[in-house]
């Protein structure tokens, strides 16, 4: 996945996977049929862990609005290469576009469910006001969503720890109820 994550599809050759896994070419062919299907596990994999802590981190707070500082702020690695590689799901956005799809059922079996935890919890943070009443809970969700797209980005094209912060707070300022 790690191989996968750090260089696309396209680019991750069959040897650069038999050396980071330590088998034998004939091992993953044996294991997995080709790169391609192995992608599409690996991809699977990411995307079930990563949207697992989303939603972990969008719902363990008692406050909707705490809860969604937690989600963007928990997309921004400490670490300065694990930040740089920014997210799979994103890059795989960036390669393959709507085109393959194989690609797009992974993301279309993922997205629904964050995009509903997403708009329970601003629905919440409206009815306590914390979050602005007016706004539509879906587009608020998709504000949300597309935020997180942009910090990954951001987070792969080199933006810092700080400056990557900074961009959550302003993105959670926006829902707020004044």
């Amino acid at each position: 996945m790690r191989v996968f994550w750090a260089k696309g599809f396209a680019a991750t050759s069959t040897d650069d996977l038999v050396q980071a896994m330590g088998i034998g070419r004939q091992s993953l062919y044996n294991a997995f049929g080709d790169k391609r299907r192995l992608y599409l596990e690996a991809l699977e994999a990411y995307q079930h862990g990563t949207v697992a802590s989303h939603l972990k981190r969008l719902g363990t707070p008692a406050s909707p609005l705490a809860g969604l500082r937690n989600l963007l702020l928990g997309l921004v690695a400490e670490d300065d290469g694990l930040r740089g590689l920014g997210c799979m799901g994103v890059g795989s956005v960036g390669e393959f576009g709507a085109s393959d799809p194989e690609v797009a059922a992974l993301r279309a079996k993922a997205a629904p469910l964050l995009q509903a935890r997403l708009v329970e919890r601003i629905r919440e943070g409206q009815a306590g006001g914390e979050i602005a009443p007016e706004m539509d809970a879906g587009d608020a969700a998709d504000f949300i969503q597309m935020t997180m797209t942009g910090l990954q980005l951001a987070a792969r094209g080199g933006a810092g720890l700080e400056d990557l912060h900074r961009m959550a707070a302003f993105a959670i300022d926006r829902l707020k109820a004044r």
